[in-house]
């Protein structure tokens, strides 16, 4: 990404990908990192919250009685699908991004395959 993440002039192309974008020599900045900590803290803690009494039909189901895009018009079944669906797209997104930490990993040489 092209653009400035700090004030400072630091753009998003001069920070590596990866892990590597926490931990070594390049790594963004400690407070950057802090922030980050911070705002998935206070969404865990504050947002994403299952709220007893509020019509929560499911374990995960974080509408608190104030989002509904339609959800109680669908019969049983089709909600039973719907959140099927999601849950199998969950799983593919993390298998996904377990693909892409392992092939960061791996690096330029494979055990199988030999150089890439």
């Amino acid at each position: 990404l092209s653009g400035d993440i700090d004030y400072a002039g630091d753009s998003f192309d001069s920070f590596p990908n990866g892990i590597a974008a926490f931990f070594g020599p390049d790594a963004i900045p400690q407070a950057g990192f802090a922030q980050i900590v911070a705002f998935v803290g206070a969404l865990e803690l504050g947002v994403m919250k299952d709220i007893e009494g509020t019509g929560n039909e499911f374990v995960g189901d974080f509408r608190n009685g104030s989002i509904d895009f339609g959800w109680d018009t669908f019969d049983e079944e089709t909600q039973l699908s719907k959140r099927a669906i999601e849950l199998n797209n969950g799983r593919a997104a993390m298998m996904g991004i377990l693909g892409l930490m392992v092939h960061e990993e791996l690096g330029g040489t494979l055990p199988v395959v030999g150089d890439m």
